[in-house]
């Protein structure tokens, strides 16, 4: 019998509900503004440099694949990391990592701490797992044993720290991220993003149920979209499997590979933007109301009176920040403040003065 294609009318019905009922991840328009609002580093490449790196991407052959198994820049990752090649896995971001891990693990339920860094349950959403959230102190703190838990009471299958923390800024004890490692029976992420502003890494907990997620854009290629995480061989072998053929294009390969060669800069760079953060969080203190808390990132979250009025009112004297208020909770009044070059950060404390004490800037 002919089946005759039934005619959809009014709203599209072939999304699924749940996708509808989602909110898409904003990126605010930032034309003409200081851009304090995605944690990015605020320092161009140098200009001594920059001969070189366009030689390097125009040898690039664009009308070629790039290479599938990302062999050389993967072993100066590994190199650079202290690991094997094959321990490995490079992503157009961290985001496509994540994506690959919580695709690739048995069903069951994601556990985050709240708040946290917003794509892990997003993603975990997109793929129908369900998310359980431990909240954290009023101090930001995290009880590891609550966190096992409720990992233990949702029979998880997986999990994420995100150490520093993101948006708090906040590095969790060594001692809390072992005790959930060691007692956690599913597959725990630890998500450095953060981790060149910060005071330690998580490499030696990596084992057959621990991975440590990492990325570049924090500390100066957020253009080239390039993460990547290290697993032991044999998961990171298994993840592989979920990777989409192609994922890191030629020109990234090769302009990581070159900056690479080149990391002693970034390494100072982000040296420089740990003395500005110490700077600014000092300074944002001494205005009337604003509380900041305590970061090992490249941003500082702070607590005010009215977060939308000071976010509204930065906008008019050009300069982006993040309003985290809607998220309420512990994020009640806060706005995420990235960590620009010293003269962006001196036009975020005259702004300052000017709205909160009436100080023309």
């Amino acid at each position: 019998m002919r089946r005759t294609n039934s005619v959809r009318t009014g709203e599209s019905t072939l999304i699924r509900k749940d996708i509808k009922s989602l909110s898409a991840y904003h990126v605010p328009d930032s034309s003409g503004m200081i851009k304090l609002d995605a944690m990015e580093n605020p320092f161009k490449l140098p200009e001594s440099l920059k001969v070189s790196w366009d030689a390097c991407l125009s040898s690039v052959d664009i009308n070629r694949y790039p290479d599938a198994e990302m062999a050389e820049l993967r072993t100066k990752i590994a190199h650079h990391a202290g690991v094997n090649a094959d321990q490995i896995l490079l992503g157009n971001g961290s985001d496509e990592i994540i994506q690959m891990i919580i695709m690739a693990i048995d069903p069951g339920t994601c556990v985050v701490p709240s708040p946290t860094f917003v794509m892990y349950d997003l993603i975990s959403r997109w793929f129908k797992r369900p998310v359980a959230t431990v909240p954290l102190a009023n101090d930001f703190s995290l009880n590891a044993d609550q966190f096992l838990q409720v990992c233990g009471r949702e029979k998880a299958e997986i999990a994420f720290l995100a150490c520093p923390n993101n948006p708090t800024g906040n590095l969790w004890p060594e001692e809390t991220i072992a005790r959930i490692a060691n007692g956690f029976d599913g597959l725990l992420v630890i998500d450095e993003a953060y981790g060149p502003f910060s005071e330690r890494s998580h490499t030696h907990l990596v084992a057959s149920n621990v991975l440590v997620l990492r990325t570049f854009s924090k500390l100066g290629w957020a253009g080239l979209r390039l993460g990547y995480v290290i697993g032991e061989a044999e998961t990171i072998a298994h993840l592989n499997k979920v990777r989409m053929p192609y994922n890191i294009n030629a020109l990234t390969q090769a302009a990581a590979s070159f900056l690479l060669d080149h990391f002693d800069l970034f390494e100072m760079q982000a040296t420089e933007i740990k003395k500005e953060r110490k700077r600014m969080s000092k300074a944002l203190q001494t205005f009337n109301g604003v509380n900041t808390f305590p970061s090992q990132a490249n941003f500082i979250l702070m607590q005010v009176p009215d977060a939308n009025a000071l976010f509204d009112q930065l906008k008019t004297h050009g300069i982006l920040i993040k309003n985290m208020h809607a998220s309420g909770g512990l994020l009640s009044n806060c706005l995420r403040i990235t960590i620009g070059s010293k003269d962006e950060n001196d036009a975020v404390l005259a702004a300052m003065d000017d709205i909160i004490n009436g100080v023309s800037a």
